[in-house]
């Protein structure tokens, strides 16, 4: 079978294909997680120019769709270039862009469609109706966890015939290290230490972290919080908050923005990652967190849930319970399971051998179903 995978978002102008993929690094994790599992892919990524790139035996088309000004022109284009390499099955990027995927779908009737949901929301009431017909043209939606599916389902904009699969958005290319070194070289420490990645915003709650770390320090007295972050709205909101509270004084680092390899580093060298998203479409750290053995205090939140699985190798609180969180705290720095039972979780459920099984076997369903339908 031989897929393509079509990002309709156009590439950084000025950008070489290389360099898109250095910005865009899911776009060619997820192709090489499909590839993985034995499936053949293409990669269509829209752009300003024509250019192919060979990498790691992946076809990456960067299509030129200048001029073109709406998804009827759009569709046709990428339907020719679709036409052209044999495509059995199109994985779009983005439920955000079903109108162009529609488009296609009237040039290549015949063709499956699965969108892939990437953070996306269903359009405002008053703009459903031309939705539903675009979406009644997939054969198939992917979300990391099926509730991420619920408020376009209660939205009524997905047709009956379509099918819903849950596959997590991505997955990560960080591994266990030796902690000690890892510790040596970012200067990290705490018993537990516990590793904060995210931006410093209302999304992330990092002041409920803060509530809870203070807690949870009463009985863990050598806790140590450590914070990359990236943007951070509420950077004078943590420092306030951490400097006012004696639980907290010398025991959080902000350590602010930092290299994706010294992420890694980090989180080698950290005993337990915490997060207070309120909402995640997948949550790249906590996938990279599981990646490097490191076990997880995670808001008790769909894709958190899907990513933890039944594995028992994290905890969950519930979001803005900052008792919940310090109980939480408390129980993994008890009982922390070993850095390998963690990864072997990760390898069953979340690595790309894993995610690229199940991209396969989703892609088989909808094909032989648009075979039999057409038949």
């Amino acid at each position: 079978m031989h897929v393509a995978q079509l990002n309709f978002l156009p590439a950084p102008a000025g950008l070489a294909p290389a360099a898109v993929l250095e910005r865009w690094h899911s776009l060619a994790d997820i192709a090489e997680a499909v590839a993985s599992a034995g499936t053949r892919v293409s990669v269509i990524q829209a752009a300003a120019r024509e250019e192919r790139i060979m990498r790691d035996g992946i076809d990456y088309h960067f299509v030129d769709i200048r001029g073109l000004a709406t998804a009827a022109e759009r569709g046709r284009r990428f339907a020719g270039v679709l036409g052209q390499l044999g495509i059995d099955v199109l994985h779009g990027h983005s439920l955000g862009f079903a109108e162009d995927a529609f488009a296609i779908a009237q040039c290549l009737p015949r063709l499956p469609i699965i969108l892939q949901d990437h953070a996306d929301r269903p359009p405002r009431r008053w703009r459903r109706s031309p939705w539903r017909r675009w979406y009644a043209a997939l054969a198939g939606v992917a979300f990391t966890a099926p509730e991420l599916a619920r408020p376009f389902v209660r939205a009524g904009l997905f047709a009956p015939h379509t099918r819903q699969f849950a596959i997590p958005e991505s997955s990560s290319r960080f591994s266990v290290g030796h902690r000690a070194d890892a510790r040596a070289s970012t200067g990290l420490h705490g018993d537990p230490g516990v590793l904060w990645v995210g931006h410093l915003n209302a999304g992330k709650d990092p002041l409920s972290v803060l509530d809870g770390v203070s807690l949870a320090a009463r009985r863990l007295p050598d806790l140590q919080l450590w914070c990359a972050f990236g943007s951070a709205p509420l950077l004078g909101a943590v420092r306030a908050r951490s400097a006012r509270d004696p639980q907290l004084a010398g025991r959080v680092h902000l350590l602010g923005t930092v290299a994706h390899a010294q992420v890694e580093l980090l989180m080698r060298a950290a005993d337990l990652f915490v997060s207070g998203s309120r909402a995640e479409s997948c949550g790249y750290a906590a996938l990279e967190a599981l990646a490097c053995g490191v076990t997880p205090v995670l808001t008790d939140i769909p894709s958190f849930r899907a990513l933890i699985g039944d594995s028992g190798v994290g905890q969950l609180w519930a979001c803005g319970e900052a008792t919940q969180l310090a109980e939480a705290l408390v129980a993994a720095a008890a009982d922390r399971p070993p850095a390998a039972q963690v990864r072997a979780h990760f390898d069953a459920a979340l690595s790309f051998t894993a995610v690229g099984r199940q991209w396969a076997a989703a892609y088989a369903q909808v094909h032989d179903e648009r075979r039999r339908r057409a038949s």
